[in-house]
Order: structure tokens, then C-alpha cells, then sequence
């Protein structure tokens, strides 16, 4: 069926929504880096969560959400665009433990507690803006809709799951969903879409039955209106070219000691886990170019 996500508003307009299914997105992130289930489950929600921001964006403006919980996950870094186009890593992608006491993947104990959820978004100004909240919980989605509360001064309920395969470590769903209120929003409106927020099961299981995000959003918004459709992709952009361009801005002296002293060069892209190679002969090449 594809990634995508949503824009739409429901009660009266009263409330923007967001709803996503990320299924395949994060399985190809967690193929790439060999992730094991609680790092797939934190990597997941964070990822998903920042497509959805995403999708609050225009043009060529893009985003960045790093999450810093002092867990032994490190960090966790995720990307988006307003073209759906997404990715994301974690420092030490082999963390796993047992479930939680709710029968959940313990992803709290992985990220930690003790740090903050940070976001940049370059919106073609000169300086980017820079927002941040303190991590609540751990989990995730707590931690987005505490970072809206407070950073973003936006009423927000941010709710998102992944479910992995404990036999193989793959994706059967992900997604999430994000509500917000518009300013002037009657108090019987708020209380009716938090009756409805307590009453879902888990987005997890939601997309995990088959649940579309227009199905999603049928069940939390009152006659919602679909206003925008988005796929989601994969998307790194490194490539050798910008690499090689990174080397040529050391400068001659220092590429001429890497020489030296290496005599090769390997550089890592943490996003898509692609290494280049640069071998002697090559970088002599370059050295040359720069000389001449």
C-alpha cells in the first residue's frame, strides 16, 4: 500500500490533524543498520513523528528533531522535508530489552530520561529556529507533545507506535497520528476529542489491523476533512559527489597528510549507513586538481 501521510481538520475546524502510516520507511531504516527492537521502536516513533511535522512545512523548508535521553540508545536523529521525503539513525542501533510491564517494547528504559527533545528547522531565513523541551517520559510521543506545549506554545496530542516481528526483528506497522488545537477552541470540543484520544487502542495495533490514516482520523475527529495526501520515502543526500567535496574543502595540506599518514579514506553517512572509499590513487588525483 505505501507510506503517505495526511493533513486534514475536523470539528468544525476547530483542530488540524496529521495522521501516517511509516511501515516500510522504517523497516528499510532498520534493514540498513541492522537495528535490533527496542532501538527500532524509538527510532520508529521519532521518525514518524518528524514526517509529520514535516507535512507543517513548505517549499524547500526542512527539519531536524534529535532526541539526547542519556539511555544507551545515544541519541536518536530524524529528518524530514515537506516532500515526505524522511530519514533517520540512532547512535547504538543493538538495544533491546524485555517488554515493559504493559507488554510493551521498553522504549523509555533505551532513551533515557535525562535530556531533551531538540528540533531545527531551516526555514530559508538567515538563522534557523531553534526550539526544545525536556524529555517527560521517554517515550516518545509524551516527549513531542510536551515539546509543542511548551517550545511551540501549541496544544498538541502526539500519539505513535511501531510493532515489530520478535521472530525476525522486521516492521509490521508503524505510524502515529498529531492533533492540534486552533486557537479559540470551545472547552466541549477539547473534551470530546480527548474522549475520543482515551478511547483508541493502541496506533500500533491500529495499523497493525489495517487501519489507513484517513481511518485513523475517522475515528478520532468529528466528520474530518481530508486536506492533503504526501507519500513518505526514504531519502538520504549523500552521495559520492558531496563526499568528494567535503575531502577537497580539507585543503591541500591536510589531504596530503591524510595520504601520508592513511593513505586512504573512508567516510560513513550515519543516515543511510553507506561507506565511500577513497583509495590512494584517488586522492592523489585530487591533491593534484587542487594544486593545479
Amino acid at each position: 500500500m505505501g507510506d503517505y501521510l495526511i493533513r486534514a481538520t475536523g470539528f468544525d475546524g476547530h483542530v488540524r490533524a496529521f495522521a501516517a502510516r511509516t511501515t516500510e520507511v522504517v523497516e528499510e531504516i532498520r534493514r540498513r543498520h541492522d537495528m535490533w527492537n527496542t532501538a527500532t521502536a524509538a527510532m520508529g516513533r521519532t521518525l514518524t513523528a518528524t514526517a509529520m511535522m514535516g507535512a507543517m512545512l513548505k517549499g524547500e523548508e526542512r527539519l531536524s528533531v534529535k532526541i539526547k535521553g542519556g539511555g544507551p540508545i545515544g541519541q536518536i536523529v530524524a529528518e524530514a522535508n515537506a516532500k515526505g521525503e524522511v530519514r533517520a539513525y540512532v547512535s547504538n542501533p543493538h538495544v533491546h530489552f524485555e517488554l515493559n510491564d504493559r507488554g510493551k517494547l521498553d522504549v523509555a528504559r533505551a532513551v533515557g530520561v535525562n535530556g531533551s527533545l531538540y528540533v531545527v528547522k531551516d526555514l530559508g531565513m538567515r538563522e534557523p529556529y531553534q526550539g526544545s523541551a525536556p524529555l517527560v517520559s521517554g517515550e516518545i510521543g509524551e516527549d513531542f507533545t510536551y515539546y509543542f506545549a511548551v517550545s511551540e506554545q501549541t496544544p498538541s496530542a502526539v500519539g505513535v507506535g511501531v510493532l515489530v516481528n520478535p521472530e525476525d526483528r522486521s516492521v509490521l506497522a508503524a505510524g502515529g497520528f498529531i492533533l492540534q488545537l486552533m486557537p479559540g477552541t470551545p472547552e466541549e470540543v477539547v473534551e470530546r476529542l480527548e474522549q475520543r484520544i482515551s478511547q483508541l487502542p493502541q496506533v500500533s495495533r491500529m495499523i497493525g489491523e489495517g487501519l489507513s490514516p484517513e481511518q485513523m482520523m475517522e475515528r478520532i475527529l468529528d466528520q474530518p476533512k481530508i486536506m492533503s495526501r504526501t507519500e513518505i520515502t526514504f531519502s538520504c543526500t549523500c552521495s559520492r559527489d558531496k563526499v568528494g567535496e567535503v575531502l577537497y574543502s580539507l585543503g591541500t595540506e591536510e589531504l596530503a597528510s591524510m595520504i601520508d599518514e592513511q593513505g586512504e579514506a573512508e567516510v560513513h553517512c550515519h543516515f543511510c549507513n553507506q561507506r565511500y572509499h577513497y583509495d590512494k590513487n584517488t586522492l592523489q588525483e585530487m591533491l593534484n586538481d587542487m594544486k593545479q
